[in-house]
Parts: structure tokens; C-alpha cells; sequence
């Protein structure tokens, strides 16, 4: 051969996933590729090129780079949040907030957090809002279990309970900068409880 010449390289062939193998595959990457490089680094090719499929695979289950960016992110979260069941609200709470405290302190849990937070298009609002209904409706089901068995008062708004329980994490992180350790999660979890007490 001419030394001139140089091989070509080909890249590699897409591997035959099919079912739920690839759309583990196809989820996974998303969030590794969100995790390194951010939004910009998560296209449809460089995760159908990170999962080993092609991207007409990624566009056929998911449609849009958005839907898959919202399924990833739903996936992940509810992966690495499991909803305790202690059969103590307060438990319950504690396990939870030190999970999120957890999650946000990974290269992943801050950027899923701010891709769930960025600014929405027309396009991708209702997506955006969907998804935080469900992960606050998951999280609610602590307040209505913990209702049925007497532990706060039947009155009491799950909803503003799961919020006051939840901003105060994500402002620690967002705005401060400083860590969810766990006498902030003892103490923040008391200060709510004391609220919802039964009278």
C-alpha cells in the first residue's frame, strides 16, 4: 500500500437492540450524555451513537428529542427516589429527603434537576408540567397514607406539605450551594410535621 494512503476507519454498526433492552439503552445514555456535557450534548444521534441504535430507532419509540429527554428524566428520578413505606410519615419523609439530598449531590441528580427546570417553549410546557405533577403527586401519597392512619390532620393540603418539604432542598442546592446533611433533613422534616400535628 502507497504510504501516502492511510485506512479508513468505519465506525461501528449499530447493534440489533430491540424492546426493552434498547429503550434501556436509549434512556441510559440520555442521562450519561446529560450528565457530561449538558443539554447540547444530548441529540438525538449522539444518544442513538451512545446506545448503539439507530436514531430512526430513538424517533420511532419516542417521536421527539423532548419526549425522550422527559421519559429519561422520569425514569431516572423515579429510579433513584424510590416512595418509602415505613409505616412512619416521619420516616418516611427522612428516607426520602435524604435520597433527594443524595441524588443532587451526583453528577446526574443537577443536571436533570435544571433540564427539568429550563425554561419552556410553548412546545415543551405541558411536558415540563406534566412531569412535575406526577413526581409531586408520588410524593404526596406519603401525606395521604400517613392521613389514613392518624398521623397528621385529615385537613391537611398535601400538596403544600410536599412543597415546603421540597423547595427548601432545591434552594439549598440551586441558590446556597451547600449540602442536604442529615441533621438539615431531621430538622427540616420536623419543623413541617409539627405544622401538619394533629390538633
Amino acid at each position: 500500500m502507497p504510504q501516502d494512503e492511510t485506512p479508513q476507519v468505519k465506525a461501528a454498526a449499530p447493534l440489533r437492540r430491540r424492546g426493552a433492552a434498547m429503550r434501556r439503552a436509549v434512556l441510559d445514555a440520555t442521562v450519561r450524555l446529560l450528565a457530561e456535557g449538558g443539554l447540547e450534548a444530548a441529540s438525538v444521534a449522539a444518544v442513538a451513537a451512545a446506545a448503539g441504535v439507530h436514531e430512526t430507532s430513538v424517533y420511532r419509540n419516542w417521536g421527539t428529542r423532548e419526549d425522550l429527554l422527559r421519559e429519561a428524566l422520569a425514569d431516572y428520578t423515579d429510579q433513584a427516589l424510590p416512595l418509602p413505606d415505613t409505616g412512619s410519615l416521619r420516616e418516611d419523609l427522612r428516607q426520602l429527603l435524604t435520597a433527594l439530598g443524595a441524588f443532587l449531590d451526583t453528577p446526574e441528580g443537577p443536571a436533570l434537576l435544571h433540564l427539568s427546570i429550563a425554561p419552556a417553549t410553548a412546545e415543551t410546557r405541558s411536558g415540563r408540567d406534566a412531569y412535575w405533577a406526577d413526581r409531586l403527586a408520588r410524593a404526596e401519597r406519603l401525606l395521604h397514607r400517613a392521613a389514613a392512619r392518624g398521623e397528621i390532620r385529615p385537613d391537611a393540603d398535601p400538596r403544600t406539605a410536599v412543597e415546603a418539604l421540597m423547595s427548601p432542598l432545591f434552594a439549598r442546592h440551586l441558590l446556597l450551594g451547600e449540602p442536604v446533611t442529615p441533621d438539615y433533613v431531621t430538622a427540616l422534616v420536623d419543623l413541617v410535621l409539627d405544622g401538619l400535628a394533629p390538633r
